[in-house]
């Protein structure tokens, strides 16, 4: 294994004369009402990072208040809101918006060569009906809380008093923000390409990003049917999900699954598409197997609606319907394991550079290899009978949305920030959050997938002492891990105050994205590009015409 310097030593200048995007207006109202994609992913980014910061509060109180067998820190009623706000905050407010919303933003027009997003109104609405929605979910904070858990499973979130409908609402305008999120990068990635981008010269980034969209055009309305249909039921009684009313509520959880399991994968996928980035870049090697990894991403999109039903195995479901979403679980496995094989193939014998995105990148890789592998155990009938309604289950699902998700966001954003800023962060800080955070989080959930699989269910406020041991385990993983991330927050935010300059190409990239100036300017590229190679043709770094120097 041996490293590599960035291709383009190009350090920025201290005397930058032409403006960029940060600094090209100035004032509060010049970012309010901007259309520029930059600005709205950069508004994103800091909402999504609050977002995830106070999901991560409502974590961390979750594991202190269980800290003892019969609750250290709050009532039962208490203890259910809390986990419920943390589900609520990490799965809406959080993961399902923080890549496409803020690194897609970002990143995808310049990957693509365009000026903007074709929508850029659109782009800023979407925006504003995210920080809308989350407004509703405060309110319903206030207005008495809720402790349905994210799910909001009928029938106690038809009898439950707490501020359902608000949070309901809340959801559904968030529902209408990825929508219009995933309608725009579907149009701005079908007519904003630069001249020679072909299909099969987009970055798979921009692959992981288009899946990405059709998932959040196509599964999104059904949430916001099914949350709307629970509104509607509270307050007029029409006996939809309602058994005192003659209706059904396992209606609700297919309901709710159908758009949940694509979720997963509207979650998923642009972790796949950093990932992809990185490993090639930080290899300094083209990706083995790019159109199955591309063609991958697709096929994910399109099987991840069949396989709901594995959520409802002990619903009452017949035996057959079983068989077939059990098949389907397994089949899906397929199009992820080539995406894992590819990533592994292209860094074996690469020039591997062990800085801290590639090292957010290899825990990746550790961490969604047991996150899926699970996922195959808790697809076999038999087995998931038994774990069902688990810890085991809770591990598994972190494994792969926030381990998985959280370790590709946090790869993609120090990737991504010396182009995003021009500055740099503290190397050696970065390397050691990133070592916090993997072993603060397989402290953290290891020992929950040894309680699952002693029968400890999930979302108990109390447990019997026999898994006192599993559980203070936990806790001390998850204060290791938030004080990982506690760091990563507190070294970012320092470079952009006294950061050292990044340079023009920092980690020495191939893609239109690396070849625009260093912060980009308004319109991205002082001159439209025209591609002209292959995607991920390290040669062309090569050329002359690509110095460019930074502002």
């Amino acid at each position: 294994m041996t490293t590599h310097v960035p291709a383009l030593d190009i350090h920025t200048s201290e005397h930058g004369s032409k403006p960029n995007y940060l600094n090209v207006t100035k004032g509060f109202k010049s970012w309010a009402l901007t259309l520029d994609h930059k600005r709205i992913g950069l508004m994103y980014l800091i909402g999504v990072t609050a977002a995830f910061l106070a999901g991560g509060v409502f974590a961390l109180l979750v594991r202190l208040h269980l800290w003892e067998p019969h609750g250290a820190l709050f009532t039962n009623a208490t203890y259910n809101q809390i986990f419920t706000l943390h589900g609520v905050f990490m799965v809406f407010i959080f993961v399902i918006p923080a890549i496409p919303g803020s690194l897609g933003n970002i990143v995808l027009p310049l990957m693509l060569g365009a000026k903007d997003v074709a929508l850029p109104r659109l782009n800023l609405l979407s925006f504003y009906l995210w920080l809308t929605g989350t407004c509703f979910a405060l309110y319903a904070i206030l207005a008495g809380g809720f402790d349905t858990g994210w799910t909001f499973y009928a029938p106690y979130s038809l009898y439950t008093n707490q501020a359902v409908v608000s949070i309901g609402l809340g959801i559904f305008i968030l529902g209408f923000s990825s929508i219009f999120t995933g309608l725009n990068f579907i149009v701005t990635t079908h007519k904003m390409r630069a001249p020679g981008l072909t299909w099969f010269r987009m970055p798979l980034f921009v692959w992981a990003i288009y899946a990405t969209a059709i998932l959040q055009v196509l599964a999104t309305p059904v949430l916001g049917i099914t949350v709307l249909l629970v509104a509607l039921e509270r307050i007029y009684n029409i006996g939809i999900f309602d058994p005192r009313l003659g209706g059904d509520p396992v209606l609700f959880e297919h309901f709710f699954w159908f758009y949940s399991h694509p979720a997963v994968y509207i979650m998923v996928l642009p972790a796949f598409g950093i990932v992809s980035e990185l490993v090639t870049v930080h290899s300094r090697k083209p990706l083995f197997g790019y159109k199955l990894i591309a063609f991958s991403s697709l096929a994910i999109a399109v099987i991840s609606f069949l396989v709901w039903g594995h959520h409802m195995f002990t619903s009452g479901q017949s035996t057959y319907a079983m068989f077939a979403f059990s098949f389907l679980t397994f089949f899906v496995a397929i199009p992820t394991a080539i995406k894992e094989f590819s990533w592994v193939a292209t860094i074996w014998k690469g020039s591997i550079a062990m800085n801290a995105p590639m090292l957010y990148t290899l825990s990746f890789l550790i961490i969604f290899a047991i996150g899926g592998l699970t996922g195959v155990i808790l697809g076999a009938l038999n087995v998931d009978i038994h774990l069902h309604d688990t810890y085991f289950v809770v591990a598994h699902f972190h494994y792969v949305m926030m381990g998985s998700i959280a370790l590709a966001f946090f790869a993609g954003l120090h990737h991504w920030w010396p182009k995003m800023f021009g500055l740099m962060y503290n190397e050696g800080l970065a390397k050691l959050a990133c070592g916090i955070i993997f072993v603060g989080f397989n402290a953290t959930f290891i020992p929950q997938f040894i309680m699952g699989s002693r029968g400890m269910p999930r979302r108990y406020a109390t447990y019997v002492e026999d898994f006192e041991m599993y559980h203070k385990a936990s806790t001390l993983g998850a204060i290791v891990l938030g004080s990982g991330v506690a760091l990563m927050v507190g070294y970012l935010v320092h470079s952009l105050l006294a950061g050292k300059k990044a340079m023009q190409n920092q980690w020495g990239g191939v893609t239109l994205d690396w070849l625009s100036p260093t912060p980009p300017p308004l319109e991205n590229f002082d001159t439209p590009p025209v591609v002209t190679h292959e995607v991920y043709d390290y040669s062309v770094l090569d050329l002359k015409t690509l110095q460019t120097p930074v502002r």
